[in-house]
């Protein structure tokens, strides 16, 4: 998995290429933990994300919890393997997707 991070004036913008699974998600979890504070809008681009896990979007979660107290998330260019992850899990509901 490779993460991208770009912050500019309170947004922050982080794109994830490859696979978010059990062996990436605490390293994507450790860079949002980081990388938080202060940002009132977080776009997660995952228009390069193979595959993403159960705890993939565990710390997902984690990161739209951190947001609904500080601003807005949303999530771009999940390709159709995820939008079903997220669509049979429920994350279509909890998560803005675009």
């Amino acid at each position: 998995m490779t993460i991208n991070k770009n912050s500019d004036d309170g947004k922050l913008t982080v794109s994830i290429s490859g696979r978010l699974d059990t062996a990436t998600a605490p390293e994507l979890e450790a860079e949002l933990k980081d990388s938080l504070e202060g940002v009132t809008s977080l776009v997660l681009d995952l228009s390069e994300l193979e595959y993403i896990s159960s705890a993939g979007l565990r710390v997902l979660l984690g990161a739209q919890k951190t947001m609904n107290r500080q601003g807005e998330m949303k999530v771009t260019g999940a390709n159709e393997t995820v939008m079903e992850v997220f669509e049979v899990t429920g994350f279509s509901d909890i998560l803005t997707i675009e």
